[in-house]
């Protein structure tokens, strides 16, 4: 109990010294502007995996709060429609520049959460920012394909041995699992290479595993907020579906540096635990 009060006391301190909640906000804001571009990216590769518009948007669904996918769903239904085979000899590198915005945001907000300064070159910073980006990319598609097939391979085993209708409950939790997993091992790598620090995966485990899991579950509870009480077009008209994105990106930075702050604080107290090791034996 001690030891979870300490915990605590610390992660209470590093929260006020270096102001979460203003570090969540710029953010925030850096994802509101990466996030078109960064659809325009994934959504236009899509198409070449047959993937039809009413999954694209039912995935969206599934994984944003109500609200949020209203306001991509003409869009996304005309690129995945469309094979735009330009955007991504051309106009991708534009859209990857702008999208890599958010990243390096939270590379920023990364080091100031490892009391660490940033003294990388502007292009190292820039190209590591992109390595992250496409990493996003690559995340999202598997997080959207393995569904999409999954469900496919589900109902081809369903149709041919009717005994597989019996674990519908157990593949659901595997969808939730495999959806959990690529969350954290994508949050990981974000952990691993976005401070100006050199970090193991075994460092970078425990925030991430923790992070993933509070925002699948602050996802859902912000969804179902936002679907029986937070009836923001009455307030805010047609801007409701950008202020409920605003504060779900706001949500999300929240707990990627809370993550962060839960791998500085063990780091830290592994490191004593070592020094004072040394000490004792020395």
């Amino acid at each position: 109990m001690t030891a979870i009060i300490h915990f605590t006391s610390a992660f209470l301190s590093r929260w006020k010294q270096h102001n979460i909640p203003l570090l969540a906000a710029a953010q925030a804001y850096h994802y509101l502007l990466s996030i078109i571009p960064l659809l325009i990216v994934c959504f236009t590769i899509i198409p070449y995996f047959q993937i039809q518009p009413e999954d694209a948007i039912a995935f969206v669904q599934q994984h944003v709060p109500d609200g949020i996918a209203t306001i991509f769903q003409d869009n996304i239904v005309h690129i995945v429609q469309t094979p735009k085979g330009g955007l991504l000899t051309i106009g991708i590198i534009g859209a990857l520049w702008t999208a890599s915005n958010g990243v390096r945001s939270f590379m920023l907000s990364i080091n100031e959460a490892y009391d660490i300064e940033e003294t990388r070159s502007f292009l190292a910073v820039r190209l590591r920012a992109l390595g992250l980006t496409i990493g996003v990319i690559l995340a999202f598609l598997i997080a959207f394909i393995i569904p999409v097939l999954g469900n496919l391979i589900w109902s081809l085993l369903k149709t041919s041995l009717p005994i597989f209708t019996e674990f519908d409950v157990l593949f659901q939790v595997l969808r939730w699992f495999v959806s959990f997993l690529v969350l954290a091992l994508f949050i990981m790598g974000l952990y691993r290479f976005a401070p100006n620090k050199k970090l193991s995966f075994q460092h970078t485990f425990p925030g991430a595993c923790i992070a993933s899991l509070l925002w699948q579950i602050i996802s859902f509870g912000f969804s179902f907020y936002v679907s029986n009480f937070g009836n923001y077009s009455v307030t805010y008209g047609s801007l409701g579906g950008i202020i409920i994105l605003m504060i779900w990106f706001y949500l999300t930075a929240m707990l990627l540096l809370i993550g962060a702050l839960i791998n500085v604080l063990l780091h830290d107290q592994k490191h004593k635990q070592t020094k004072q090791g040394e000490k004792k034996y020395a």
